[in-house]
This record gives structure tokens, sequence and C-alpha cells, in this order.
């Protein structure tokens, strides 16, 4: 890839963080309007309709094999849970928090899961790594108010929950062999949509009339640009670029979605969330050996 295409593709993913980042602000707007299993299945509906073009155009076509099928299903059901603390803790929580504590909460558990299921050796600078980032969720969480009621509100408890289901669903995923990521994403959201379609859903009961333009856009931000076109960048990425520098543009999710979430729905943004989104994506950093700035070669 020449530089002019390297420099092109940075902006194309700054772009889908930032898409990711404004998640949150839609799922807050989105709230006002379905639950979270009516979101499931809308925002699935018009993935799935988009991200079927761009798996032929691309090759990867729809082979699943049957162990990548089993993991879908398993990751489907964690992703429903996720989901719904994902959308409820930004209904009765901010944007901002959801933003700021969730992305970067993920690699934490991530790893912290990793080195439980797989024994894998936990190396000092880890121990460092992972006392920063639990210094930066608590200061995320205003513990240092010692105030109960604020700490142990109910969105925030979902909002943990949602960073440990992500985390879990990023595992079952990497289980899956010979299945592109991206079909493996589609089928996830096939099965999501069939079962909360099924069980969760009372169509007939949706109050369609209140949907305005408000509802559409944001419907088409979460579902066609922070999912399909985030998602297709993201893994192109990969390929292209390699997952290391990829990984760095993860750093901007949690900004965006503070800043946006400012803008848009004039949420107040405390000190503690910026400091703690800082703590905590400096630890994850460390836990992943990431190079923000690369060394040039002679």
């Amino acid at each position: 890839m020449t530089q002019a295409n390297k420099n092109i593709f940075y902006v194309l993913m700054i772009f889908a963080m930032a898409s990711w980042g404004a998640s949150w602000v839609n799922a807050k707007v989105l709230s006002s309007y379905i639950n979270e299993y009516e979101m499931i299945v809308f925002r699935n509906f018009f993935t799935i309709i988009t991200l079927a073009p761009v798996l032929i155009y691309s090759k990867n076509y729809f082979y699943i094999n049957k162990r990548s099928l089993l993991l879908c299903i398993v990751a489907s059901i964690l992703m429903i849970a996720y989901m719904k603390c994902y959308f409820l803790g930004t209904k009765y929580g901010t944007a901002s928090l959801g933003g700021a504590l969730v992305t970067t909460l993920i690699p934490i558990n991530t790893f912290l899961l990793m080195a439980i299921f797989y024994k894998k050796k936990i190396q000092r600078k880890d121990v460092f790594a992972l006392i920063l980032g639990g210094f930066g969720v608590l200061t995320i969480l205003h513990v240092w108010t010692f105030n109960i009621e604020q700490i142990f509100t109910i969105h925030n408890l979902y909002f943990l929950c949602g960073s440990v289901l992500w985390a879990l669903v990023t595992i079952v995923s990497a289980r899956s062999t010979k299945t592109s990521p991206m079909v493996f994403s589609f089928y996830m959201y096939v099965i999501m949509t069939i079962i909360t379609s099924i069980f969760f859903v009372d169509f007939s009961s949706i109050n369609y009339s209140s949907f305005d333009s408000i509802f559409w856009i944001n419907l088409f931000i979460v579902s066609v640009i922070s999912t399909t076109f985030a998602t297709t960048i993201y893994f192109v990425g990969i390929e292209k670029l390699g997952a290391n520098e990829v990984s760095t543009f993860i750093f901007l999710v949690p900004f965006f979605a503070i800043s946006l979430s400012a803008i848009f729905l004039k949420e107040h943004i405390s000190s503690s969330i910026i400091i703690g989104t800082i703590m905590t994506l400096f630890a994850v950093k460390i836990l992943n050996n990431i190079k923000i700035i690369k060394k040039q070669r002679n």
C-alpha cells in the first residue's frame, strides 16, 4: 500500500472510530423510541442487508463451518445480553460515561479472562497496567466521592456487565477457525435477529407512527455507518496495515463518544471521566504492547 493510499485509509479509520463513538449517542436517542430488543432487530436488519453485498464484493461469500456456526450461536446469545446492557446503560445513564467506561474496559477484561481461561503468564508490566486500569475505572465511576448511591447506580452496573459480555464475545469469536470474521459477524447478526424476533419482540405493539426523521437518521448511523461501514474498514485495516497499527485507532473511540455526547446531547463531561479514561487507555496500551508513535528506520 502506497503512502497516499495509507493516508486515505487513515482518514477512513478515523471516521470509522468516530462512528463507533457516535453509536453511544445514537443508542441514547433511540432509547426514547424503542426498547432494547426492538433496537437489536431494527439495527441488525439494516446491517444484514448492507453487509451482504460487502461480503459478495470482497469474495468472502457466506461459507461457515459447523464449529464456527456453533460458536456463532453462543456469541449471538452473549451479544444479545451485551446489547441489552449497552442500550439500558445509555438509556438510564449517559452516552459519554458508557463510551468511556465500556470501550476502555473491554480490552482489559479480555486480557484478564484470557489469562484466567488459558493460564496466560502475567508479567510485571501487566500487573502495573491492570492496577492503573483499575484506578482509571474507579475514577470514571467517581468512586473517590465515596457516595455509594452514585457508584452503584443501575447504569454503572449495566456498563460493567456489558464490558465483560463483550470480552466474552471477543474470546468466543476468536475460537472460530476457517471462517472470515466478517462472515462470522454476519451470521451472528442473523441469529441475533431470529432469536430476538421470536422470543422478545411483539411487532404489533411497536409505535411505528412515532418514527420521525431523527429516529431514522440515528438508526441509519448505528446500523449502516457504525456497524457495516466501520466493521468493514476495521477488518480491511487489519489485513492491509496489521492488527497492531489498527489497534491504535481504538484509542479514539472513547474520546469521540465523550465529545459527541457533549455536542449533541449537551451532557456534562466531568474531569473524572476524562482523567479516568486517559488512565485506562494508557493501561490498555501497556497490556497490548501498542506503540502509538513508531520509530523511523534509518
